[in-house]
């Protein structure tokens, strides 16, 4: 028995140094500005995803919604252990909120067909929603496990998870198709395979493939091992483009601020216990400590 995986992944900015030129006037992200890196928890999703593969049989498809270039994350997928990979791009998906991308990403896995399983992360480091997967499951109308750390038990058409709440853990089972969101804690993903790497370092879109000079590669070379990424576009997937990126996007950043945190005011402690003491007493006073 095998089953069927979707997991839905992004590329993102990195936001470890993000500088005043991270967002663009309009309120979107200036993708530009910041290097692009594979979402984390995504990452956890695949290795999730990878897991079931190796233990019950599983195809995987990834799926990425995005610019050209977010078929890098794509292809990390695919040196990881993915079998299907598929682009979700077009101009009139630029822009797009949480209810947006949903709308999108549902309609591309419904192109899919029967799929048993929707992976992908809790949230994205750029917008730290957590949205996307719900309104995902609940625009596909399938149940919804979210803030997954660790599958219990995975039988033929149900599934026991443990989840993460505030102050523990809950054990929750679901018949099966489900979408599942993945936490940071769930594993730890595995770095990709040097054989994989090796096999497949070629994998391009139709549109990378189309733009490759003619000295890099002799068409007559071309493998199965290069045109391995499909891309999407709205009319692929029948999506209606008033729903799609800004226009089908409510959500609108009213005002973008650049704030810097500076020292008003700083004091030296003495070093000795007459000092630490008074700085304790202080403490006590204005209810920072008690």
């Amino acid at each position: 028995m095998g089953y069927n995986i979707a997991v839905l992944v992004k590329q993102v900015p990195d936001t470890h140094n993000i500088t005043g030129e991270a967002m663009k006037e309009d309120g979107t992200v200036n993708r530009q500005a910041l290097p692009a890196i594979f979402n984390p928890e995504d990452l956890n999703a695949l290795e999730e995803a990878l897991k079931i593969k190796e233990k019950f049989g599983a195809r995987i498809t990834v799926i990425s919604m995005g610019p050209p270039n977010a078929a890098e994350v794509l292809r990390e997928s695919l040196y990881r252990g993915a079998d299907d990979l598929i682009l979700i791009t077009d101009r009139v998906f630029a822009g797009a909120d949480t209810l947006a991308t949903s709308y999108v990403l549902s309609l591309a896995v419904k192109k899919l067909g029967h799929i048993d399983i929707v992976l992908c992360g809790r949230q994205a480091i750029d917008g730290d929603t957590a949205q996307v997967g719900p309104q995902t499951a609940e625009k596909l109308k399938i149940n919804q496990l979210t803030f997954v750390n660790k599958i219990v038990s995975l039988k033929k058409d149900s599934i026991t998870i443990e989840r993460s709440i505030e102050g523990g853990y809950e054990t929750l089972s679901s018949k099966l198709p489900v979408l599942i969101t993945v936490t940071g804690e769930a594993n730890t993903p595995r770095p990709p395979a040097v054989k994989k790497l090796l096999a497949y370092k070629h994998a391009m879109t139709p549109i990378e493939l189309e733009s490759l000079d003619e000295s890099y590669i002799n068409a007559n070379e071309i493998t199965d091992s290069h045109a391995m990424i499909k891309v999407w576009d709205h009319r692929e997937i029948e999506a209606n483009p008033e729903q799609c990126g800004l226009s089908g996007s409510p959500t609108k950043v009213k005002q973008i601020e650049s704030i810097v945190l500076g020292v008003q005011e700083s004091r030296k402690i003495e070093n000795s216990k007459a000092g630490i003491e008074a700085l304790i007493s202080e403490l006590l006073k204005e209810h920072i400590l008690g």
